[in-house]
């Protein structure tokens, strides 16, 4: 008779779950054991970044990702990212081992004392079997659960003495639609008033890129005619960057951003919550007169936008929905953005130096992965996304999640054999909260380029600390790390940088390379303002 192990693999080979993330500990181990050939186990030093490689190989793929965790420490580690996946609409399968059920009741050393709500409530389902049998089951709605929209992770927490029971038939393989199409009717109405508003504008986020809909969103805004926005503090590029109607990234407070929407009156949202605010600076959601349009897959989404009127649907098919029912506009085209402005020469060089740089030298299919917070505006303006699936950033605001992502991404890239170049733009601060990723990176010999700009601060906590009026806060300066040498410790290349002179050579060198490379180079650190 089979065990539920052996059909818990089975199951997961039909699944397609062949790829493991994790940090092994004593409680998983008897699911671990004998690991099957032909599955792939992908070693992190410590969860979170387990979780954030998983992470960004689920969102590289499309598919969902498995994450072994160990009981409740190895699941604390974790939460900090799996946050970030709960954010980042990612559909993780995160496993976690469980003392002996025989013990539970005494709560011996490592038990997991409450294991449907620690994960909670940053994951979409949670559960520990009552039977060992049920383990494959479970799994098979934690799946189902994790893939639907939105998508996001879901939490087994599996005791170790299940694995060698009796198992149960197979459970049925089961699959289930990932996306819905808006209500045709509420659709029809949003797009008559769309083509009655005399000056729209058209906001899009992570969601349009998650979906596959860049083509319909260019659609859309080519019938329209009307000028494009980035939802503020977007996780993924929802519109081509370099198109003549894409006008920037909105502000991320309420005062500004709906200042900046002053002149139109309608203004339609997809892909994207009605918005993320950070800092809170008051003022008008929207300018006087203005009605807001918002069409997301989340429903939590739909309820908590504070303005508006909001439909459920696939924001890729909307867009291509709405593309064909709109008629087009006759009104001009909206002016393309200014080029942004030639930096100026300083030593050490300012953000804007590195970035222009780096944009010049760019590969045409590269993805950027960005954990840079102080400097992310800077970046994003002079190296604009130009194609789907390119930009990867945290949506939750948390740190830690940049670097090993870029990880899973390049993992994604050779499993799927598109083996696009992933590029990381990692601050020096980011850098220290998952820098053990680096020696995941070495092991598995990923070409991926770290850039690091090195002001030896935290730059964006400054800017928020101006902006509060609230001066003398300790612990925001970061002298003293040595970036390359960490980088070598883990078994990276990490050529020595003191100005921008030779940062060409090294970053084509580091696309060329058969491992990581890690590029620290020296910026200013000019403190920037925070909107």
């Amino acid at each position: 008779m089979a065990t539920v192990r052996e059909t818990t693999y089975d199951l997961l080979r039909q699944l397609g779950l062949t790829t493991v993330f994790g940090n092994p500990g004593s409680t998983e181990e008897p699911f671990l054991g004998h690991f099957p050939a032909d599955f792939h186990y992908v070693l992190a030093l410590q969860e979170a970044s387990a979780v954030a490689m998983a992470d960004g190989y689920a969102q590289a793929t499309g598919e969902p990702a498995h994450v072994n965790l160990h009981t409740a420490p190895g699941t604390g580690n974790a939460m900090g990212n799996l946050i970030t996946a709960w954010y980042n609409k990612t559909p993780l399968i995160v496993t976690a081992g469980q003392q002996a059920r025989e013990m539970l009741l005494i709560e011996p050393r490592l038990t997991n004392v409450r294991p449907a709500e620690l994960a909670q409530p940053y994951v979409k389902w949670s559960y520990e079997p009552v039977r060992a049998q049920d383990i494959p089951a479970a799994l098979m709605r934690a799946y189902s659960t994790a893939v639907q929209p939105p998508a996001g992770p879901v939490f087994l927490s599996l005791p170790l003495d299940d694995w060698h029971q009796p198992a149960e038939p197979v459970p049925q393989l089961r699959r289930v639609s990932r996306r819905y199409a808006a209500d045709p009717q509420r659709l029809a109405q949003f797009a008559e008033l769309l083509a009655e508003s005399g000056n729209p504008v058209l906001v899009f986020g992570g969601g349009v890129d998650r979906s596959g809909g860049w083509p319909a969103a260019v659609a859309l805004a080519e019938r329209t005619r009307a000028p494009v926005w980035s939802a503020p503090a977007p996780e993924r590029a929802g519109f081509p960057e370099n198109h003549p109607q894409f006008q920037g990234v909105l502000p991320f407070a309420i005062g500004p951003l709906g200042e900046r929407l002053r002149g139109h009156d309608t203004v339609l949202v997809i892909g994207a919550p009605v918005f993320r605010y950070y800092p809170h600076v008051p003022g008008d959601y929207l300018p006087p007169g203005a009605q807001l349009l918002h069409i997301t897959d989340d429903p939590s989404e739909a309820a908590r936008a504070p303005v508006g009127e909001s439909l459920l649907g696939d924001p890729g098919l909307a867009c291509a929905a709405l593309a064909a029912l709109v008629p087009v506009a006759g009104r001009p085209s909206p002016p393309p953005r200014p080029a942004p402005p030639e930096p100026e020469v300083s030593d050490p060089p300012a953000p804007a130096a590195l970035f222009d740089l780096l944009a010049r030298h760019w590969p045409a299919d590269g993805i950027l992965v960005a954990e840079s917070p102080s400097n992310l505006t800077v970046l994003r303006r002079y190296l604009p996304i130009t194609r789907p699936g390119s930009y990867f950033t945290t949506a939750s605001g948390g740190l830690g999640f940049g670097l090993p992502a870029a990880v899973g991404i390049a993992l994604a890239q050779r499993a799927t054999g598109q083996r696009r170049p992933v590029i990381a733009v990692i601050g020096d601060g980011s850098f220290q909260y998952s820098v053990q990723a680096l020696w995941t990176a070495a092991q598995q010999r990923l070409p991926v380029v770290f850039v690091v700009p090195v002001n030896r601060q935290y730059g964006i906590l400054k800017a928020f600390a101006e902006f509060k009026e609230t001066a003398g806060v300790p612990g925001l300066d970061l002298p003293d790390l040595d970036i390359p040498a960490v980088a070598a410790g883990f078994g990276v290349h990490a050529p020595r940088l003191t100005t921008l002179d030779g940062f060409v050579e090294a970053f084509r060198a580091a696309l060329g390379a058969d491992g990581p490379t890690v590029l620290a180079v020296p910026i200013t650190a000019e403190v920037p303002p925070i909107l």
